[in-house]
């Protein structure tokens, strides 16, 4: 199943790790110091969700093989299914009598087929969730204290991958609370999250942890709305963890409750894919209630039950780690022709969606492997895999609110997260551009695409069914703006061709709020001119100081003693080129509620007058 997706693309969250496994070159203690540009913001790596095993691990491959290289990286990763693997079927010949179909059940899980394919923590952290849960449940069933103290090892290998780790200590404590031991084994997760954040907070000045929720807060992940989309969309996930004809099949005994919540799903997105997704998941769920007694049903409770507090985008890959129990308790209770034929139908819809996700980030390898920017300075403005092979190209991702200047390119997608930028002295002239695409009418994310494969920015639909394009990438050039006024009324129809930038939209068809600096182009006049300056300071703005700046040379500062309209002027100027860059700045700005804009003065014109 992995062998075919070996030349998989840099894909996803894969290039932050990446920039992780390259600080680990640097500092091998620290691989989660990385810092870059995420979203137009720069981001510091300990905050990640993830703490950094996946780093060490991809350092330790980029250190053998000194470059990053597609197929031979995928292959290392094939240990990490195999291990799930064996531990899968060791724990299914534990609970079902039907061990190898509850394993390959889990095998075929879209989110494992897909996402086993990449280089992020999804498929280490569930091989060592599933080794720490087989190694403990052996060691409970047979009181044998070295299998209780080797499941220490990958319960800490798991911790060290991803946070949710800690979920382990509620599930564990279930299976084990006749035994004294286990109880102590159970808090490893505990012991370690505790250790990694003494450890960051000692070495470095501040624990990941405290990084973490400063980045929550910013973006918001814990917003109640955010939160509710994640538990619709995990709930439509969870009816896929096996075939939803399957879930149906086999847990579908209490309709007197599914079917009137199936059709409130239907009502709220009549689109099959939804509200079918939506009865499988509850139908799990109502079965794992009515089961609360059994050691699998309890799993997929707890663990599901944490999802929703814990998590945030409602993504697929959340629930990886409860595909396992889910698929023992079908495998209890269906027939096994009825498995066989859930199992052909999932392994090909898994297949056909991993060749649609391996097609989208083929695209982009593709694309930059034809760009060619003619020795101009390239700006992507874009993430996941477009954004590392443009990277790999000499190509810097753009910040927010960037200012560009003729000659630049820049490079944007619009499906990853485009940012703001200024396209300053000069204006945009479109270059090219390419849809990414693929023939097989699935979606994981796409352009008017309503799948929560990855996100619930787009929809709620655990995947969707389209042929639209899933990307559109787009080539501009900055070629330089010619102006021509001398002098900027802030209501010209040239206006929006001479503002660079910190200068907003024209209100009451006469002014413009400037924030703390304001950039123009002016036409250069024939002999010099002095510059004068139109503004007005409200009465709730705190600038009482400009200063004013032609080519970067500062010409004029006035101070005022109080706010009001004032005319200021420089001495006659004469720039040295054809256009003139006039700039203004404000000594303080403000900011008003519901208004994120920071605001200094007000303008009503500028530019060389007599």
């Amino acid at each position: 199943m992995r062998l075919p997706f070996l030349n998989q693309a840099i894909q996803g969250d894969d290039v932050y790790f990446l920039y992780g496994a390259e600080q680990a070159q640097i500092d091998p203690l620290h691989p989660d110091h990385a810092q870059f540009v995420f979203m137009g913001d720069h981001v510091d790596m300990r905050g990640n969700t993830h703490p950094p095993l996946v780093q060490w691990i991809l350092g330790g491959l980029l250190a053998i093989f000194r470059d990053i290289r597609e197929v031979p990286f995928h292959a290392a990763y094939i240990v990490f299914s195999l291990i799930a693997a064996a531990a899968a079927l060791a724990l299914a010949r534990r609970f079902t009598e039907q061990p190898l179909l509850a394993t390959m059940l889990f095998l075929v899980t879209p989110v494992f087929v897909v996402n086993g394919n990449s280089l992020e923590t999804d498929v280490p952290f569930v091989a060592f969730w599933l080794a720490a849960i087989a190694m403990f449940v052996r060691a409970v069933d047979n009181r044998s204290m070295p299998w209780l103290v080797a499941s220490c090892f990958p319960m800490a290998l798991a911790v060290l991958d991803s946070y949710q780790a800690v979920v382990l200590i509620p599930i564990l404590l279930l299976y084990g609370w006749r035994w004294r031991p286990a109880w102590f084994v159970a808090l490893t997760p505990a012991i370690v999250i505790g250790g990694f954040q003494i450890y960051g907070r000692l070495s470095t000045g501040a624990a990941p942890a405290a990084v973490l929720t400063g980045y929550m807060k910013t973006y918001g992940w814990q917003a109640f709305g955010q939160k509710i989309r994640n538990a619709i969309a995990l709930t439509g996930h969870m009816g896929w963890l096996v075939f939803p004809g399957l879930a149906i099949a086999a847990f579908w005994r209490r309709w007197i409750i599914l079917i009137p919540l199936t059709l409130a799903a239907a009502i709220f997105d009549p689109n099959p894919m939804f509200w079918l997704s939506i009865s499988a998941g509850l139908a799990v769920l109502i079965c794992c209630a009515e089961r609360w007694r059994d050691f699998s049903a309890q799993w997929v409770l707890v663990f599901f039950a944490a999802s929703l507090v814990i998590f945030f985008a409602g993504s697929a890959r959340y629930l990886l780690p409860i595909a396992l129990p889910v698929a023992i308790l079908a495998a209890r209770q269906l027939a096994p022709k009825w498995l066989y034929a859930g199992l052909a139908v999932q392994a090909t819809i898994s297949l056909m969606l991993a060749v649609v996700n391996y097609q989208h980030w083929d695209g982009y390898r593709q694309f930059a492997a034809q760009f060619d920017t003619g020795n101009k300075r390239l700006w992507i403005n874009s993430e996941w895999g477009l954004r590392y092979y443009l990277e790999s190209k000499g190509g810097v991702p753009i910040v927010r609110d960037q200012v560009l200047h003729p000659g630049d390119v820049i490079v944007s997608s619009a499906l990853a997260y485009p940012v703001p930028y200024t396209a300053g002295g000069g204006v945009l002239a479109p270059t090219s551009s390419r849809e990414i695409t693929s023939r097989i009418p699935l979606r994981l994310v796409g352009l008017n695409s309503k799948a929560a494969y990855s996100t619930t920015e787009h929809g709620l639909r655990p995947f969707d069914i389209s042929t639209g394009p899933i990307d559109r990438i787009r080539v501009e050039t900055v070629t330089e703006r010619v102006p021509a006024l001398e002098y900027l009324t802030m209501n010209a129809k040239e206006a929006g061709e001479q503002i660079v930038d910190g200068i907003s939209d024209l209100e009451d068809n006469r002014w413009r709020w400037m924030s703390g600096r304001g950039v123009l182009i002016l036409k250069s006049p024939a002999q010099a001119v002095p510059v004068k300056v139109d503004l007005n300071i409200p009465d709730q703005a705190p600038c009482r100081a400009i200063k004013i700046y032609i080519d970067d040379q500062l010409v004029k500062s006035e101070s005022f003693d109080k706010p009001g309209s004032y005319t200021v002027t420089t001495a006659p100027t004469k720039p040295s080129g054809a256009t003139a860059t006039l700039r203004i700045e404000a000594d303080k700005t403000f900011t008003v509620p519901s208004d994120n804009r920071e605001l200094g003065i007000i303008l009503t014109g500028a530019g060389f007058s007599q």
